[in-house]
């Protein structure tokens, strides 16, 4: 034992005026309440302790500093009665100190080490706690005590602290539990006990105002401390390293995932003591129940490298499935061994120079979740004994995966409800309130009826993308096609004639010129392409293929069944190059609506829906049965009209850029129908749609299924036009949101001044129609 006054305070301890004095009155009162109770032979070691004691005379003697080692006879007996019998001192971190101040004065030799150490060594032990945050927990603790002793007051403060250093030696923390046990230590008032306001004290325990507050209620020059403290250090690293890891897995967010996983492996290094090996933490994510990539590089992104990116998704659900069916960890100190060297699946983790390498199948509930890689770079190695240091963390890592895989699970399901169902944001809430009904219902035990998701009053909004005279250009592309191939056919028979003549060529021959009879006044119907392609599978193929087996060496038979190939592939000729054109628009149209959709939520929450046609369509439903409570304003309204004009000035422009990449040069036409009054929709579950209610609703859709093609009244000239925008509508006040935004457009160059009013057609069940159109500037 070392019974040196050592003060620890340093750079830390903000000075505290107290009145306070070593007594070891505490300790014998406590001691004399034991005797009195105790049936084991411990009743005379205590016995034997209060004689010493009261020989040396000390009971209500107060001690000083300076002379507190003249009674090291008593502190030994103190140790001996309050240490365990059998434990080893030099295993042991335990003194005495002064009561509520960091002066140590009596100790094993551990314990002195560990504050030696932290005292004379600063560069060494790199503290994390200010001084002020120090001050507080003495603060804490004191009036803890105070108003525990004399008003019978708790409040939760735990005796047990944690002290964390940072050695710059290894570069990782170090954690120290510090245990203050103030048993033996009293209170008293200095003159008559002062009355706090105990509701007072309350509020400012629930505002975590800072027990600076207390000294104004119940200033510590009022009481007087006798006493001594004992304390006890044990080094709790690894256990705070793995609640390190819990509270990551607690409080990471998407925001902060990368720095929370940077937090692990710090933890983890912390663990093993060595901040030259790296960790990698690669989780096991499953679609359908099979593996694939995660994309999770959390640590040093060794094991993505190697089992992700590198791999095709069909190489990779192979090995993983191989390895998590049967997982075993692996550790080699040296993967340029003699024997690590023969391993194929080595090979790219030596490319990557990884020295010593340790995988660890992580499990959780009994299942793999993931493998944690532990490894060095180049020339450092560790050995097979530092791994198993790792094992108390495995459960927090096991839990850190299980959120990962679940964060993937529910980004999997959100991309689903986003891209492949009508349940939007917008909407959430009111299937969330049904499934809800139903869910109280079935477990009360009553009907289970369906309840109707329905949206009442809201404004619907109308829009189209259309490419001009796709059905035209596809049938003649189709055409194309045909004749192109029928001119190969007839030039392929009459070759063979020459060498094979026979009545049944001469009759496909007849028949092929029939054909481009009827392809050269384009009036090819649905009819006749089925029974052309008809001709072709089932007449001159089988007769041709037959041929080429009898005449195998044929080139013109060989050039004819591969250009065959390639007509039945879909992948050549006209009407591909059509599709590639179509399919350039569609694309660049659906990303544009893709990527505004949520910005049209930032004003207010409305669903919007998109379908696929020839172009895009899309409709868009706004009101206040969206968001009950939030405030619906007309402004709302204007504001996505405002978007609807814009959005297609920026299509036409976005679809106009991509002509000179085009195989086939197309046009797109933009048209919005105004309806100015509210309709109601609910959610079909039959089709999984939104779809309206009410015969006046229903007259709304049909109105949008007629006008894509509708003409002038008394014209043949088509409303929609190339690079033009119309509004189509029935009333003047229809439309009065939308002038001024046109005049706007037009005063900022995105629409061009040629804004006509025009009177449409009538329909079949619609007479009335009005339409504007105005083109789009600089196309």
């Amino acid at each position: 034992m070392k019974k040196n006054i050592l003060d620890m305070s340093g750079t830390t301890a903000i000075p505290l005026q107290l009145d306070v004095a070593i007594s070891f009155k505490p300790f014998t009162d406590y001691l004399r309440r034991r005797v009195a109770g105790e049936r084991t032979a411990k009743a005379g070691i205590y016995r034997n302790t209060l004689e010493l004691f009261d020989k040396y005379n000390v009971h209500d003697k107060d001690i000083t500093m300076e002379n507190v080692h003249e009674y090291a006879e008593l502190l030994e007996q103190i140790y001996v009665c309050l240490s365990p019998p059998l434990a080893e001192e030099a295993e042991l971190a335990w003194g005495i100190s002064f009561p509520f101040q960091p002066i140590l004065f009596y100790g094993t030799e551990m314990l002195y080490h560990l504050m030696e150490s932290k005292v004379a060594d600063h560069e060494k032990y790199i503290m994390t706690k200010t001084p002020e945050e120090f001050h507080k927990s003495r603060l804490q603790m004191i009036y803890s005590f105070v108003l525990q002793r004399l008003y019978n007051f708790r409040m939760s403060v735990k005796t047990e602290q944690y002290h964390a250093g940072i050695n710059t030696e290894t570069g990782l923390l170090q954690y120290f539990q510090v245990h203050i046990n103030t048993d033996f230590l009293e209170v008293e008032p200095v003159g008559e006990l002062p009355v706090p306001d105990f509701g007072e004290i309350s509020l400012l325990l629930a505002e975590n105002a800072g027990h600076e507050a207390f000294e104004k209620i119940l200033p510590l020059s009022a009481f007087r401390f006798r006493g001594l403290c004992v304390i006890s250090v044990s080094d709790v690293t690894v256990q705070k390293a793995v609640d390190n890891i819990e509270n990551v897995r607690l409080a990471r967010t998407p925001d902060n995932d990368e720095s929370s996983y940077q937090h692990v492996i710090q933890s983890l290094k912390t663990i093993v003591g060595n901040k030259k090996i790296e960790f990698d933490l690669f989780p096991l994510v499953k679609i359908n129940n099979e593996p694939v990539y995660g994309y999770k590089k959390a640590g040093t992104g060794i094991l993505f490298e190697v089992w992700g990116d590198r791999l095709s998704p069909e190489v990779f659900r192979k090995q993983a499935k191989g390895y998590f069916s049967n997982p075993n960890s692996f550790f080699s100190r040296d993967l340029f061994g003699p024997k690590e060297m023969e391993v194929t699946f080595l090979e790219h983790f030596r490319k990557l120079k990884v020295r010593s390498l340790a995988l660890l199948p992580v499990f959780y509930s009994r299942q793999p979740v993931g493998v944690l890689a532990m490894h060095t770079w180049e020339d450092e190695t560790f050995e097979e004994s530092t791994v198993s240091l790792l094992e108390p963390a495995l459960p927090a890592i096991a839990q850190l995966f299980e959120v990962y895989i679940d964060e993937f699970n529910l980004e999997i399901e959100t991309i689903i409800k986003e891209k492949f169902t009508s349940i939007q944001p917008s909407v959430q809430w009111k299937f969330n309130e049904v499934a809800w009904h139903y869910l109280h219902n079935r477990k009360k035990g009553l009907p289970e009826a369906a309840e109707t998701i329905q949206f009442c009053g809201v404004y619907p909004l109308y829009g189209a993308v259309d490419i001009r005279n796709s059905t035209i250009e596809r049938n003649k592309a189709i055409i194309t096609d045909l004749d192109s191939h029928l001119t190969l056919l007839t030039k392929t028979l009459q070759s063979l004639q020459a060498d094979h003549h026979s009545v049944l060529q001469e009759e496909m021959i007849y028949k092929c010129g029939k054909w481009r009879e009827v392809l050269g006044v384009q009036q090819l119907n649905a009819n006749d392409e089925n029974r052309l392609v008809t001709f072709f599978r089932e007449e001159t193929t089988p007769y041709l293929t037959h041929l080429s087996k009898q005449n195998g060496n044929s080139l013109i038979l060989q050039e004819y069944l591969a250009a065959l190939e390639k007509f039945n592939s879909n992948l050549h000729g006209s009407k591909h190059a059509l599709e590639l054109s179509m399919q350039m628009i569609n694309t660049v149209v659906n990303n544009y609506f893709e990527a505004e959709k949520d910005t049209l939520q930032t004003s207010y929450p409305c669903y919007f829906e998109k379908f696929r046609t020839d172009g895009i369509e899309y409709d868009i439903y706004i009101g206040q049965a969206f968001a009950p409570d939030q405030p619906f304003n007309h402004f709302h309204l204007k504001n996505l009209r405002l978007w609807q004009l814009s959005s297609m000035a920026a299509v036409a422009k976005l679809t106009a850029s991509l002509v000179p990449d085009m195989p086939v040069p197309l046009r797109t036409t933009q048209l919005i129908f105004v309806h100015n009054h509210t309709i109601d929709i609910s959610f079909r579950a039959d089709e999984r749609k939104f779809d309206v209610e009410g015969a006046y609703n229903i007259r709304y859709q049909m109105i949008k299924k007629r006008i894509d093609k509708v003409r002038l009244r008394n014209s043949e000239e088509r409303l929609t036009a190339p690079d033009k925008i119309v509004l189509i509508y029935f009333d003047n006040k229809d439309i009065e949101d939308y002038l001024p935004f046109i005049h706007y457009l037009q005063e900022k160059g995105t629409l061009n001044n040629d804004l006509e009013e025009l009177e449409l057609e009538d329909l079949q069940g619609l007479s009335g129609l009005r339409a504007l159109r105005v083109g789009v500037a600089d196309l």
